[in-house]
Formats: structure tokens, sequence, C-alpha cells
């Protein structure tokens, strides 16, 4: 846990040296925007994994933009978006992150979703889940144990800033939902996990690497991350239809109430 957390920090003192003079922005071959900030920040989380975690594969969103994807076979490896929300960090937006996760048979068991511009880490593993606050300086200041809320009488969804859809508003209408926010990146599952919302659902695209950091910190606040069908979301996956590590739709949600 702690070169995950040194790494996001890392990296994330990288993109915010880019987010407040301006980043150069581009379009990959799908169309999404990347920056000097995506690329600069995988360099260095890369780097500080193969210097001390040589043995295990990392999936990354710009190695595999580039073409670049290891063997994940073995079922333990390394999930990492550099900077999730690359449109809140372009539209100036606070709400992006830097996410690393580990896999371990299909199930994200540890992960860390850094927020530079908030100076706020989530951290998850096992049953415990946290937030650090950060002070200028990136040293820590404060940590705090989180854990998801039990679904309220009249439940609160998050939504996504830059990728809502008509599915996910369908869903939100249907389930009678009265209270939506709006949230960038991977910031979503997180305010999950620290019982500041009831749930999260996805109806449009995202990949592993998207959902991984944050899927973890849920699980460990007590929250789980569901496909359509109430299984759980799994990672390294190749469904037919989709692109490899797409995930399916997904619902993301707090403490069911049988769990108490």
């Amino acid at each position: 846990m702690k070169l995950f957390e040194a790494s996001a920090i890392a990296a994330g003192r990288v993109i915010l040296e880019i987010y407040q003079t301006g980043a150069k922005v581009r379009l990959k071959g799908d169309t999404s925007p990347v920056t000097e900030a995506d690329e600069a920040a995988e360099r260095l989380i890369l780097a500080a994994l193969a210097r001390d975690l040589p043995d295990i594969p990392v999936v990354a969103e710009e190695e595999v933009a580039a073409g670049r994807i290891p063997d994940v076979s073995n079922e333990r490896f390394i999930l990492v978006d550099p900077l999730d929300g690359t449109r809140e960090f372009i539209g100036g937006h606070d709400d992006f992150t830097v996410n690393i996760a580990l896999i371990e048979n299909s199930v994200p068991v540890l992960g860390v979703v850094h927020a530079p511009a908030l100076q706020t880490l989530y951290l998850g593993g096992g049953n415990t889940a946290e937030k650090v606050k950060l002070d200028d300086t990136d040293q820590v200041i404060a940590r705090m144990p989180i854990a998801a809320r039990m679904r309220s009488a009249s439940p609160s969804a998050l939504v996504s800033r830059s990728h809502n859809c008509d599915a996910t508003d369908a869903y939100i209408l249907k389930s009678q939902i009265m209270e939506r926010k709006t949230v960038g990146s991977s910031l979503k599952f997180c305010l999950v996990a620290e019982g500041v919302a009831d749930l999260y659902p996805r109806f449009s695209p995202t990949m592993e690497w998207d959902t991984a950091a944050g899927d973890a910190v849920l699980r460990a606040a007590g929250g789980m991350v569901s496909t359509e069908d109430g299984a759980p979301l799994t990672y390294g996956k190749r469904l037919p239809g989709l692109r490899a590590f797409e995930n399916p739709p997904f619902l993301a949600t707090g403490r069911p109430s049988e769990r108490g």
C-alpha cells in the first residue's frame, strides 16, 4: 500500500504542475483526449512499480493505447489510470484522480485513488478503507477510517459529469432516486465508500483502469460493485462484444442492510 500511495502522490504532483500552467491536448485513436500530464504521470508510476514490483505485470491506460499489453493470465496484475477524468482536468475542474489497483484472481484487493487538486487520497484493502488528507507539501495531516452507509429511504446517486447517458437517467428515474449529484472520475466510488452517497450507476462505457482502484476502496468500506445481473464486477476480462478490459454496465452501492 505504501508504494501505491507514494507513487500516486508523486504522480499527482506532476499532474498539478501541468494543470496550473495549462496542458496541450490531443486525441487518441478512440477520440478520447490525452495530455502530457497523463503521459508524465504514467511514466513515473510505471518506473516505481518496475523498480519495486518487477514481477507483477502492469496494465496502464496509455500503454494499452500504444498497443503495449502485458500477459495477465497469471491472475495477479496491476491496473493504472494515471489521470482519470482527463476531461475534468482539461475543463478546469478539480475532480480528477490518479488510480492504482492490485488485482488478484479477478478481484481488486488493493486500491489507491488520489485527487491531487483536492489534497485527498482514498485507500482500500482487505476490510480497511481510509481517507487521507494532505497539506500543501503533500505530507499526511490526517488519516480517517471510512465506511459505506446502508441505503437510505431517500437514496442519493452520483452520475458522471462527462459520460452520463440516457440509460443511466432511465435507471435513476425507474428507481425513484430524487437526489443526484454530478461528479467526475473515480471519486464517485470513494464518495459512496465514505457514506456521502448511496449509489453510482454506470451504463456508459468504462475500462478496468477507470474503476479498479475505486472499486477496491468501496469493497473495503463495505460496499460492492455489481453487474446488471447482480454478480461482482471482475477484472482481466475478455467479454464478447467488448474490448479487452472493457467493463459492462455496473452499479456501485453502499452497505446492504443485511451486513448491518
